[in-house]
């Protein structure tokens, strides 16, 4: 878990500002026994999650692809190629939403801004070091154009078919 005290904070408001401002028909299958907490969304999220990336091409149509995603502070962090379509994608047009779903299980629904994080950025070398450690080598030496990216959110939700046992798995109450 990578997240502050303040973090935690901000991104629990974005859960419940999210939930409040759904419709009655998402309010009703993530109630409060199925919605999940911020400590939840960083502990479920925990390692290297395959995500749904869905971006829009120039004639507005839409694309998905899966990417490695792993949340950080708060946010979901992917990279991909500079050659690939959703580089391109995202180089135009950085509104996208992501989706993590386990089966029946758990899922996390994000929509934002994807920022194409540089050297410069903050947070870039825990990142890095975050990937690095995870597989063994650095992101950067996969291909001569690798861009890594990072979710900004301005919306989500996290449901679980069963938050108790969610919660009960990982050792809470």
């Amino acid at each position: 878990m990578y997240e502050s005290a303040a973090e935690l904070l901000d991104l629990e408001d974005l859960l419940a500002r999210s939930r409040a401002s759904s419709t009655s028909h998402l309010r009703e299958i993530i109630d409060d026994r199925r919605a999940l907490s911020a400590p939840d969304v960083v502990s479920v999220l925990d390692g290297m999650k395959v995500v749904a990336l869905a971006t829009v091409t120039a004639r507005g149509a839409p694309r998905i692809s899966a990417v490695d995603g792993h949340f950080l502070h708060g946010a979901w962090t992917w990279s991909t190629s500079g050659s690939s379509a959703k580089a391109h994608d995202l180089d135009a047009r950085p509104s996208v939403s992501v989706a993590h779903v386990d089966n029946e299980v758990l899922a996390v629904f994000s929509h934002g801004v994807a920022e194409r994080l540089a050297p410069s950025a903050p947070g870039w070398d825990e990142t890095l070091a975050h990937w690095t450690a995870h597989y063994g080598s650095s992101p950067l030496g996969w291909g001569p154009d690798i861009r890594i990216f990072r979710l900004a959110p301005t919306w989500m939700v996290g449901y679980a078919a069963d938050r108790a046992q969610l919660r009960a798995r990982r050792g809470e109450a």
